[in-house]
């Protein structure tokens, strides 16, 4: 296979998804067309990208505008600019948003990208796949977190990878800005936003003494066209499959400090647009998260107290389950720092460091439908102080890991099939001057499909994906805030191979329905197209 309601449970880092991300066209831009219009096949336009996702919320307030890129990607040569403050709109704002703006034509395959300011990464994203005719499309995403970065001249680095040849004729025309919004933010953004340095040992962290809260966010990938694209589908010997895994389909990623682990979290199973051996799929609505991936958040406070001594400490991230000298993985690490803002030095000590062995079984049964069963799981808690100006505050995180997948094929791999969930389950405790908040969050990812290859070479791939949060914050017992997401998109469409484009007859039907819903009110936006054609575009709330 080929490749507002903005809910944040705690204040400036751990959200549900979609609280800092939002990505699409809005409804003026993306009206449905009656069925009657709609073509017996693909033609050679189709509506451009769009997703059910919320546009950023804005603030009515006075904003500044800057350009951070402008490029065209035919290569692997990154754009490389300069960053400059906006003049007008002050060094604090309520919000700073990202925008970028791309267009492609021809025939090119979809690439993944990322965009980086002072060496901070904050976009990662991938593209949708052209039009002869061309397309366009934009991502959108809340920023203020990086707000540290921005108050300052930067360096400038953006890279989306492509090959343009004689067969592959896309350029990949891109424009990024930022638009700051005065005001003061209704959530404190990070005081300092730290990235790992590279030194002879390794990457190392130095953070503030006066540190009293440190989040490391990780824009972890499995690309790069190999089977890694594609780890919920490896397995292991004996089975007699394409992708291989020495432990089947399992994947962790893990952040340590010092060589101890400090951090464990399920990987979102991203599937960019040219996924599953199916672009029909993806042409107007992309899967959940594609052009906007999401970070991986880790709760590090409970280690304040080691990385407060000044000192550089390492830091090392990796993939639990890839093969040993096979890369694939992409895992930039960016590190949010909260200061106490009375004290110099924040004192303290890491008192709790437990894990369980990682359990990870995959049973193969061989037989006319091939298939791999897989159990897996993990589990951590960590656990700290610190002796801030307000007292002394205990933090502990504990974080529950679960996968269960059964993946079946046939011989050929005719009919290669997927059903698979997987649980991430965090509960952050923060305890202080006798009063305790606790936030817990629950994310569930689901994939359920199967591509098929007929003896006529008609290919056909049905899919659905989920991606799902619930988060409730206590105080005290009490519920002071809770929210619920949930974004499932859907997918049905059949072409046939080995033709030229203009012979495959293919059709297709995808939707994606987008809910947020909790303490801060309701959204709730459905989308359909049918052959290119967007065909629905309805809100609930």
């Amino acid at each position: 296979m080929r490749r507002r309601i903005v809910m944040s449970m705690l204040a400036g880092a751990t959200l549900l998804a979609g609280t800092f991300f939002g990505t699409g066209v809005t409804a003026a831009q993306a009206a449905p067309r009656a069925a009657t219009d709609v073509p017996a096949e693909f033609g050679t336009d189709w509506h451009d990208p769009v997703t059910a996702a919320p546009p950023v919320d804005r603030p009515h307030t006075k904003a500044c505008q800057v350009t951070l890129a402008e490029a065209q990607f035919r290569d692997f040569t990154p754009y490389r600019g300069a960053y400059t403050p906006p003049k007008g709109c002050g060094d604090r704002w309520s919000k700073v948003v990202l925008r970028l703006d791309g267009k492609v034509k021809g025939r090119q395959y979809d690439r993944l990208g990322y965009l980086h300011v002072g060496g901070v990464e904050i976009l990662r994203t991938s593209t949708p796949e052209p039009s002869p005719d061309g397309i366009e499309w934009h991502v959108e995403k809340d920023v203020t977190r990086y707000s540290d970065t921005f108050r300052g001249p930067q360096d400038v680095e953006m890279l989306i990878g492509n090959v343009v040849d004689d067969s592959y004729t896309g350029v990949i025309d891109v424009k990024v800005t930022l638009t700051f919004y005065t005001g003061r933010a209704e959530t404190p953004a990070p005081d300092r936003v730290l990235t790992l340095a590279d030194t002879p040992d390794g990457t190392t962290l130095t953070t503030p003494r006066n540190s009293e809260r440190i989040v490391a966010e990780v824009y972890a990938t499995g690309s790069g066209g190999g089977c890694e694209e594609f780890w919920y589908l490896t397995v292991a010997d004996p089975a007699s499959y394409s992708c291989k895994a020495d432990h089947g389909p399992y994947r962790e990623v893990q952040i340590k400090v010092d060589g101890q682990l400090a951090g464990i979290a399920a990987p979102f199973p991203n599937v960019w647009t040219g996924g599953w051996s199916n672009p029909f799929l993806w042409y107007v609505i992309p899967g959940p998260g594609a052009f906007d991936v999401r970070p991986i958040e880790y709760d590090l406070t409970p280690f304040a107290g080691l990385l407060n001594d000044g000192r550089p400490h390492r830091v090392e991230v990796s993939v639990v389950g890839v093969p040993a000298g096979q890369s694939g993985w992409s895992a930039p690490v960016n590190v949010l720092v909260w200061q106490d803002a009375h004290r110099a030095h924040v004192t303290g000590a890491l008192t709790a460091d437990r894990a369980s062995d990682i359990a990870n079984s995959s049973t193969y049964t061989p037989g006319a439908e091939n298939r791999v069963d897989t159990e897996a799981g993990h589990r951590l808690t960590v656990s700290g102080y610190l002796n801030t100006s307000h007292g002394r505050v205990t933090t502990t995180v504990t974080r529950a890991l679960a996968n269960t997948s059964a993946h079946r094929w046939t011989d050929g791999e005719n009919t290669d099939g997927l059903d698979a969930t997987w649980t991430d389950d965090e509960t952050v405790s923060v305890h202080g001057q006798g009063a305790a908040r606790t936030t817990h969050t629950r994310r569930t990812y689901t994939m359920n499909g199967a591509t098929t290859l007929g003896a006529d070479d008609r290919l056909r791939t049905v899919l659905t994906l989920g991606d799902r949060a619930t988060a409730v914050e206590r105080q005290g017992g009490r519920r002071t805030a809770w929210s619920r997401f949930d974004d499932t998109y859907s997918g049905d469409a059949t072409y046939t191979i080995n033709v030229p484009r203009d012979q495959r007859r293919a059709v297709g039907t995808s939707s994606e329905r987008y809910r947020l819903s909790g303490s801060d009110g309701c959204y709730d936006r459905s989308l359909t197209s049918v052959q290119g054609v967007l065909t629905e575009d309805r809100s609930r709330c």
